[in-house]
């Protein structure tokens, strides 16, 4: 079966739904005039005779206060500020990934240090390090030298940059892994 990756779709903006006009469910509301002063409550009906009388739409803007609040303004360009609102937040909001470094027993000082260089690129880019080493055969007999191998990594990458553990050396199903962040 062949999977289609190009077809997975973004997730959109999470942009609450505002009620408009005449979807206002509730028989008074606490109204704000177009020009953000305060109105005070007012039946519904007459909210609608406002807002039509001034060409604009009734936005309920906080549906669970107890009488609802709406809003005299144009409905289009309130829902255009409200995306752009979201697109800032969510560029605003860096995703952290965590990323694999795998190690060995017997690595040499060649491969370590390439090791530590990608870990250090990878918090550099302010994302989360998980090292893990997995043991073969004999080598599980011999947990001591891996975590001496784990722990020298860790002190390799600590001379560089603050380091948070967010998981400490720990033995799982024949692998030690560790999580690491940039404090």
């Amino acid at each position: 079966m062949r999977i289609h990756r190009h077809r997975s779709r973004k997730p959109r903006l999470d942009i609450p739904v505002y009620r408009v006009n005449e979807r206002i469910k509730s028989e008074e509301v606490r109204l704000f005039g177009a020009d953000g002063a305060l109105v005070g409550v007012v039946p519904i009906e007459e909210a609608l005779a406002l807002a039509v009388a001034k060409e604009l739409d009734l936005v309920e803007v906080s549906p669970k206060a107890v009488p609802p609040v709406c809003k005299i303004l144009d409905y289009g360009q309130f829902k255009y500020q409200k995306e752009k609102e979201a697109k800032k937040r969510k560029a605003q909001s860096a995703e952290v990934e965590l990323k694999g470094i795998r190690l060995s027993v017997r690595i040499g000082p060649g491969d370590f240090d390439v090791r530590v260089n990608q870990a250090l690129k990878f918090l550099e880019k302010g994302n989360k390090v998980k090292a893990e080493l997995p043991l073969r055969g004999r080598e599980k007999a011999h947990r001591e030298v891996a975590r001496k191998v784990m722990v020298q990594f860790l002190e390799k990458i600590k001379e560089t940059y603050p380091i948070r553990i967010e998981q400490e050396i720990k033995y799982q199903s024949g692998r030690l892994t560790m999580i690491l962040a940039r404090a």
